[in-house]
């Protein structure tokens, strides 16, 4: 188990909470804590920690340029499955599922964004390639 985490910024975090509850579902993960109106935490199956979060100096949150948080799944299918909750729920695409030979023959990995501009990715490491 590891103690990791990431946190990411987040203005509305109800909206937050309809776009992280399926791609977090998609990949696995559980949701460990709330606090109302300000925080989500999600649990991956490997341990590590996924915080969706107003900024705690109630400034407003802003995505960072070249920054880009990857969450590992269990398979391609949960790559894809996390891809597509995240474009049906208010996420935008960055690059679809498939594999990324620039970074290693058995790389799969999609990209999008979620409602507030966090980009990420969700990769996994494909045992057939």
């Amino acid at each position: 188990m590891t103690n990791a985490y990431i946190t990411l910024g987040s203005n509305d975090i109800e909206r937050s909470r309809s776009y992280y509850g399926p791609v977090m579902d998609a990949l696995g993960a559980t949701m460990t804590m709330e606090i109302p109106d300000r925080a989500l935490c999600y649990k991956m199956p490997d341990g590590f920690r996924i915080w969706v979060t107003k900024p705690y100096n109630e400034e407003e949150a802003a995505a960072g340029n070249g920054q880009t948080a990857g969450l590992y799944a269990a398979d391609t299918k949960r790559v894809d499955a996390a891809y597509a909750a995240a474009l049906s729920n208010g996420g935008s695409d960055e690059g679809a599922p498939g594999p990324r030979p620039l970074y290693g023959p058995e790389f799969y990995g999609g990209y999008a964004r979620d409602p507030d501009g966090n980009k990420m990715s969700f990769i996994t490491f494909r045992k057939d390639a």
